[in-house]
């Protein structure tokens, strides 16, 4: 994970500062970024963020019903958006405002059919359960799990059914969901330790 690039996607909600008036135009920052491709334009990047995370999160409140889910998207867009902008993927840095909102909206969608293929393997998970001693003790750790998945972030939540429901590795993964195998790696390795956390709290609660 990009962790400068998520704590500046998560900055840019606050809108701490201000920034210069001949430098907050889209097109010109979407260029700045791209032409300082291998390196970085920093600043380019920050006050793209800022110009564009509150309207993403409006969007994303619209149609996730959710602060964290909206948040979420926030920084998966952001995080997306300027990776392309880096490698110089976008072809038509005019149309910057169109590209953002196209891929906020296809991780809407790829969000909402994960959310029910989960549910799915989920379902399928919990009636391929081994009978043991105390079925009913076993029973009330599938729904502690599953109620501890559905805690997690969305993306966290794609990553770890993915790969252990379906196998998917991680490059595979990550071409799906548009990230690094190395992002996908550190994204599975956080949602593992989220999901034991959780499932051990809640076993000490009872």
């Amino acid at each position: 994970m990009d962790t400068t690039l998520s704590s500046l996607a998560f900055q840019t909600y606050a809108g701490a500062m201000q920034p210069r008036a001949d430098i907050t135009d889209e097109i010109a920052l979407t260029r700045r970024i791209m032409k300082a491709s291998p390196a970085r334009d920093p600043m380019a990047e920050e006050l793209f963020c800022r110009r564009f995370a509150p309207r993403i999160r409006l969007f994303g409140l619209k149609r996730l019903r959710s602060d964290a889910a909206a948040a979420d998207l926030v920084q998966d867009v952001l995080i997306l958006v300027l990776d392309k902008l880096r490698a110089g993927e976008v072809r038509e840095p005019d149309q910057i405002a169109s590209f953002v909102f196209g891929t906020a909206r296809q991780l809407v969608i790829d969000s909402r059919r994960s959310g029910n293929r989960r549910a799915r393997l989920l379902d399928t998970f919990v009636l391929d359960l081994e009978p043991a001693e105390d079925s009913a003790s076993h029973a009330f750790d599938a729904d502690r799990l599953k109620h501890c998945l559905q805690l997690l972030a969305a993306r966290e939540r794609a990553v770890l059914v993915m790969t252990f429901y379906d196998d998917c590795p991680a490059d595979e993964l990550g071409t799906q969901l548009g990230l690094s195998p190395g992002n996908v790696r550190v994204i599975r390795h956080r949602g593992i330790e989220r999901l034991r956390d959780c499932v051990q709290d809640r076993e000490e609660a009872r």
